[in-house]
């Protein structure tokens, strides 16, 4: 396909913002919301283990809730490189948990981070609203799973790069445009296959698949995946990008994530995927009311 095929096809792939639907939840366009991480998992890549033992993990779930997450995200194997997490071991480590949240918080969305289609209905069916595929439709089945629990679904980039392999001298013509390329025919299968629009999320997927460089790129380029109408999930908390390029280790990178969460929320993005809910909830509230979308808590200052 040319350049000028694909972006026609792209603009066909196009769509007006409108609400998202999650579990019996509607949330209105200008609404940023926060994705919590709860991992189910000893080895993650920040505090490994920290929510491993269930009674840690449904306490993180508490204090997510209370400073503000709006979806949890909850994953039962780790993303880098390690160990293999069977279909059996993943669903034992995440499906009774998603159980005990969703008898503790009966409207709360529950997003479950999963490639394959075995832990995500196993996953559904006890209780989660959103599949947050972050491999890129690695296994096809996936939609259709979506849609028989009517779950939405979220539609990756990762480009050549295979579920729980590191990138290698990966190089794009044009990042965004291959996002772009990749996702919007995600989400117009997953309709197809019968997932409700309103359920359907994009995600450029920084450092899956991308080096340093293109995941600057794509944050600054943003407005271009927003622009298609889809909404957008920006996923940068305490990533590689952030630490390789302010210099900084995975325990301080929390004043990079933020920053890349303004600029992504300045430019419109929808969902914001974090370790630290309590500032990402503070910095979002703080863009909208520079944007004139949320008043202040107070404004008491030169009027009294």
């Amino acid at each position: 396909m040319n350049d000028d095929a694909a972006a026609r096809l792209r603009e066909q792939l196009t769509r007006s913002p409108g609400p998202l639907r999650l579990g019996g939840s509607e949330f209105a366009p200008q609404r940023p919301l926060v994705l919590a991480i709860v991992n189910r998992t000893p080895d993650s890549f920040y505090r490994p283990g920290v929510t491993w033992d269930a009674v840690a993990a449904m306490d993180m779930v508490h204090v997510a809730v209370a400073d503000g997450a709006d979806i949890l995200d909850v994953g039962g194997v780790p993303a880098k490189p390690g160990p293999e997490v069977t279909v059996t071991e993943e669903i034992r480590r995440v499906v009774p948990f998603i159980e005990r949240v969703r008898a503790a918080y009966p409207d709360l969305v529950i997003s479950v981070d999963t490639w394959r289609h075995e832990p995500a209905r196993a996953m559904c069916a006890a209780g989660a609203n959103l599949i947050n595929d972050t491999w890129s439709a690695w296994d096809p089945a996936l939609p259709e799973v979506a849609a028989e629990f009517g779950a939405g679904l979220v539609c990756s980039h990762v480009g050549p790069q295979r579920p729980r392999t590191r990138p290698h001298r990966i190089a794009y013509a044009d990042v965004v445009a291959d996002i772009l390329d990749r996702v919007l025919p995600l989400a117009e299968r997953a309709v197809k296959a019968g997932v409700d629009a309103d359920r359907i999320i994009i995600d450029p997927t920084h450092d899956f698949g991308k080096n340093t460089w293109q995941s600057l790129e794509i944050t600054r380029r943003l407005a271009e995946l927003t622009a298609t109408g889809w909404p957008v999930l920006l996923s940068a908390s305490r990533k590689d990008f952030v630490g390789e390029t302010l210099g900084t280790g995975v325990e301080d990178r929390l004043a990079g994530t933020l920053a890349t969460t303004a600029v992504g929320a300045w430019l419109g993005a929808r969902v914001f995927r974090a370790h630290d809910v309590r500032e990402t909830r503070q910095a979002l509230d703080m863009v909208a009311s520079i944007r004139g979308e949320r008043p202040p808590v107070r404004a008491l200052r030169g009027l009294a």
